[in-house]
């Protein structure tokens, strides 16, 4: 297998929602919220014209990215996640019905093509927990500086 690394969170947005409800109801501690309707802000802290039109909640899974390995792998991380989860499932349906979205946001980082295969047990429990997950993709040339060895 060729090696990659990785980096996973998970995304919330809902049309009003509390972040401070989705911090409580998880567990997991945020690294960026909003709730619609207060003012915009930039990444800086300043203000922003407008508000927020939905809530966002963002936290990390992971607090750095991993190296790939027979034992740790964007599947087996996402297993382990959607268990954890399971745990919540009735929050998350009910954020669905609200108009809201889940979602597990896979950051990969690799040198070479490389394979994921996702299990058909951990696609079902994604489907029956209602959460997406959204795949970035970061082709790096063989000479360039890894997101671990950056930081």
């Amino acid at each position: 297998m060729s090696e990659y690394e990785f980096t996973i969170s998970l995304r919330i947005r809902h049309p009003s929602m509390d972040p401070q409800r989705v911090t409580q109801t998880l567990g997991i501690e945020p690294q960026h919220t909003w709730k619609a309707g207060e003012r915009r802000r930039a990444p800086a802290g300043g203000e922003l014209k407008g508000v927020y039109r939905e809530s966002y909640w963002m936290g990390r899974l992971m607090d750095e990215p991993q190296l790939s390995s027979s034992r740790l792998s964007v599947e087996s991380v996402l297993m382990q996640t959607l268990a954890r989860l399971s745990h919540s499932r009735s929050f998350l349906e009910q954020l669905q019905a609200e108009g809201g979205i889940a979602e597990l946001h896979v950051s990969l980082f690799a040198r070479e093509d490389f394979r994921l295969e996702l299990s058909s047990q951990s696609l079902a429990l994604l489907g029956r927990l209602g959460v997406a997950v959204a795949l970035d993709v970061h082709p790096q040339p063989s000479n360039s500086v890894s997101p671990s060895q950056a930081s």
